[in-house]
């Protein structure tokens, strides 16, 4: 895949067939329209192009609003690669940009990108004042000389996959469900910090996370099983999200414990998938009996990784 800034930087002689969208997550309805994206593409001999923005539209928007994301920028990138699609474009999303009409953008992807296909969501819309709706484009397309595909929305047992319905599951501590939609484990990436190492004291050292992005989506707080790729090899774990209210915290941190893992890893960049919610975060009248719950936590989590 190759990752351009702009639609002039895109140089190829074969025309393209084009999809937009900011696809946080890029989830199994996501992955539906880049499969047909695909097929459509090899069927006429033209390459797959996606064209997503930065920052998300929405945080350009309405940057105060709280919006939190299922993918970082690079987290994004990373999961479109490996839907092995030739091209994908990068748009700085700004004032400049949003102003564009719905008819000037299409205008620059023919001109640009020689597009001959278009897919777009059943309720997609773009350019200024949201003008872009399907009939439009369909207008536009006998106009330019492209076609337009309108992608049906993926059903998962019945349910509409979409960003905003994963990001609901996940606040609300629903990880399997959010899991399914997504198509595989939700997951965050961060650094492993120092912490006050009480877990040591306790017989359960954890690994402390640092999230880097503000607008990375954390789940609901609680008590989960995770897993993580270390050195190649996945390691098993169980995290707490929350303020550890035992000891008096005040902080929101995340904390793995992995079993049967040694290794110093402080100062490294890792990936915490989440498999299962376990429980909300408690407060212990002792230390003693919040080691006793973590061994309950830490059996159910054996159980519960021996299963998948």
């Amino acid at each position: 895949m190759k990752i351009l800034n702009s639609l002039q930087s895109y140089k190829s002689n074969k025309p393209a067939t084009v999809t937009i969208g900011s696809f946080d997550g890029v989830h199994l309805g996501h992955q539906k329209v880049l499969n047909d994206l695909k097929q459509i593409a090899k069927n006429s001999d033209s390459h797959s192009v996606v064209i997503s923005f930065e920052p998300h539209p929405r945080l350009f928007f309405n940057p105060g609003a709280g919006l939190r994301l299922l993918t970082t920028n690079d987290e994004k990138i990373d999961l479109l690669a490996k839907q092995n699609i030739d091209y994908l474009i990068l748009q700085k999303f700004d004032k400049d940009f949003s102003n564009q009409t719905a008819e000037d953008f299409i205008k620059a992807l023919v001109d640009n990108l020689n597009m001959k296909h278009l897919l777009i969501g059943h309720d997609h819309q773009f350019g200024k004042n949201r003008q872009g709706n399907f009939e439009l484009i369909q207008s536009l397309g006998s106009k330019y000389g492209f076609k337009t595909h309108q992608i049906k929305p993926l059903t998962v047992d019945g349910i509409k996959v979409s960003s905003t319905l994963i990001r609901e599951a996940l606040q609300n501590g629903h990880i399997s469900l959010a899991n399914k939609l997504l198509g595989y484990p939700y997951f965050i990436n961060g650094e492993v910090v120092t912490g006050n190492q009480l877990g040591r004291t306790i017989g359960f050292p954890t690994a402390n996370i640092n999230i880097q992005s503000e607008h990375k989506l954390l789940p609901r707080q609680g008590v989960y099983v995770v897993k993580s790729i270390i050195d190649g090899q996945e390691i098993n774990g169980m995290m707490n999200l929350g303020l550890r209210p035992t000891v008096d915290g005040t902080k929101q941190i995340m904390e793995v414990h992995f079993f049967n893992f040694d290794k110093d890893i402080y100062g490294r960049k890792i990936p915490i998938y989440f498999v299962e919610r376990l429980r909300d975060e408690l407060k212990f009248p002792s230390l003693e009996a919040l080691k006793a719950q973590l061994k309950k936590d830490a059996e159910k989590s054996l159980k519960i990784l021996g299963k998948k």
